[in-house]
């Protein structure tokens, strides 16, 4: 059974035990009252709706079990997803029990509505917690993310916590599946409380002592061009630190303006024990402001994370395919499949040759492993010689066996997609193509 399965099947009985705690609450009973059907579903939303905050609570924690099988970008997927569903059904549980009242109470659902919010026991507490949840939700839409800054979506996102807090309180102290139920008290404590527990290690826990252990600290910045630059970060004991080609750290670099900053950025060479390195492209201020780093600049780092790693190929023959800047985790793959000597092709998609970062020690990496490497250049019309640059006759003509290869791709998002649909019209099975996605949280 997979862990995606196993996902599924959890939260399925959570749901059942939820929809238990409806029924043993005289659910059925109130549904023949007036405003009972209503009542109902408010009350079934509402558990509903706190079950998918759990589940997005367990998404984001980043368990080293479930981020090292599904991912980092899977698990922020469905955790975007997830909450959308979590501000529907919250928005759906006070329309439902909004109403409610009103036919119970035969009075208006204005006057009945603002009765709830201002005189009734921590139901302000949950006006709060879903203001909240919609401010998040509008701020997770695509559109609204394309206009703001990720430090400002991340800064945002931090609500959440209180959120779900002052949710949890309004839930055990007048919900009614649960003021008569010490049952249902229990597993709700017991169930969030994991929730938070698993943050609380996995986010904190776990990066504090790491970085305690380690001491990270800036020792090197190296102008790779105008806009690119790679840091070389040195610490204690890099040995015992769990990273891998292909991974990322959200990177912490404290400095008086911007510690409380965090930036997620893939490893671009394989890590040796010694050091650690990432290559940044000036994209924002953050990213831009690291191109002057003084060296000896004390740098906390969240991680490791990701799953775009060797252990993902089935065989030993390989094709690595970057686009832009997402050549950094592909360059670090090179590097471990070089040292295995494995069967390697290597594309580089760049529009321009000044952005083809890190190309001269892809050239170097692919003579010393005798790995063949085709730097595509040109504006995504491109035509070559094969027919449209990036098209089904284009790879197949670079790589004629590309259907036996594990195809690792990394990139800018819509270049992704493209290619992954590429390879699997020209028959790569699905269980050979990783992907990593070079953007946050979408």
């Amino acid at each position: 059974m997979t862990v995606t399965w196993w996902l599924f099947a959890l939260l399925a009985l959570n749901g059942a035990w939820a929809t238990d705690l409806f029924v043993l609450g005289n659910g059925l009973t109130e549904l023949a009252a007036p405003g009972g059907l209503l009542m109902g579903l408010g009350r079934l939303t509402g558990l509903y709706g706190a079950l998918a905050l759990v589940l997005q609570f367990v998404l984001i924690a980043r368990l080293p079990w479930l981020e090292s099988r599904l991912g980092m970008d899977r698990l922020t997927a469905w955790h975007r997803w997830s909450g959308f569903w979590v501000v529907w059904l919250v928005v759906a549980h006070v329309v439902f029990i909004t109403l409610g009242y009103s036919a119970q109470d035969g009075t208006s659902v204005v006057p009945e509505l603002d009765t709830l919010v201002f005189h009734t026991e921590d139901v302000g507490k949950a006006t709060i917690a879903i203001s909240l949840l919609i401010a998040l939700g509008l701020t997770s839409a695509r559109a609204m993310r394309r206009r703001i800054r990720y430090e400002t979506w991340h800064f945002v996102h931090l609500f959440g916590y209180g959120a779900i807090v002052l949710a949890f309180f309004h839930q055990v102290t007048t919900g009614q599946d649960f003021t008569g139920s010490p049952v249902g008290q229990a597993y709700w404590w017991t169930l969030y409380g994991a929730a938070l527990t698993a943050v609380a290690l996995s986010r904190v826990g776990v990066p504090v002592l790491r970085n305690l252990r380690h001491q990270l600290r800036v020792v090197s910045v190296v102008r790779e061009s105008r806009d690119v630059v790679t840091v070389w970060i040195g610490g204690r004991h890099l040995e015992r630190l769990p990273a891998r080609a292909g991974q990322f750290f959200l990177w912490r670099f404290l400095t008086r303006d911007r510690w409380w900053e965090a930036h997620p950025y893939s490893l671009s060479a394989m890590p040796d024990g010694k050091y650690l390195r990432i290559t940044v492209k000036a994209l924002g201020d953050g990213s831009a402001w690291l191109q002057r780093i003084p060296p000896g600049t004390r740098v906390l780092a969240e991680g490791p994370y990701g799953a775009f790693t060797s252990d993902k190929r089935t065989g030993r023959h390989v094709l690595l395919i970057a686009g832009g800047v997402g050549v950094t985790p592909i360059r670090a793959l090179l590097e471990e499949f070089a040292w295995a000597r494995d069967d390697i092709v290597v594309i580089y998609r760049a529009n321009r040759r000044q952005d083809a970062v890190l190309a001269n020690e892809l050239h170097q990496l692919a003579r010393w492993c005798g790995a063949r490497l085709h730097v595509v250049l040109g504006p995504p019309t491109a035509v070559g010689r094969y027919g449209p640059v990036m098209g089904p006759h284009h790879i197949a003509g670079m790589v004629p066996d590309v259907r036996r290869r594990d195809v690792f791709v990394c990139g800018p998002p819509g270049m992704t997609n493209a290619v992954k649909g590429t390879l699997v019209r020209l028959g790569v099975p699905e269980k050979q193509l990783h992907s990593e996605r070079f953007a946050f949280a979408s």
